[in-house]
């Protein structure tokens, strides 16, 4: 019983860690996806930034800059991953895609 008391810590921070290392991957995974979406969305003439809000948890507090360039748009998503273990104060995860403009359509009979 004595040697578990002591060796509960080193558990506890270990079990710790890996929620941690799990909620980096998750902030990651959402930051990548919101990127698409919002450069996706600008390249198609539509709101980039609230493509790129829709598609990351809320929780995350994610930042979304997705301006439209003359051939292709990219889009900046960042968001702050909170810390389990109370050492930390929480990491920033940032990432970015570049989708190409989409052309606009020819319609006949138009000029």
């Amino acid at each position: 019983m004595l040697e578990f008391a002591g060796f509960l810590p080193v558990l506890l921070v270990i079990g710790m860690a890996t929620i941690q290392l799990g909620l980096i991957g998750y902030g990651i995974n959402q930051a990548g996806s919101g990127a698409r979406a919002a450069a996706r969305a600008a390249s198609q003439n539509r709101d980039g930034a609230a493509a790129g809000m829709a598609s990351v948890s809320g929780w995350l507090s994610p930042e979304v800059n997705a301006p439209k360039g003359a051939d292709t748009a990219t889009a900046t998503v960042t968001v702050r991953v909170p810390a389990v273990i109370p050492l930390f104060s929480g990491w920033t995860v940032t990432r970015r895609a570049t989708m190409p403009n989409d052309p606009e359509p020819i319609i006949p009979g138009r000029s």
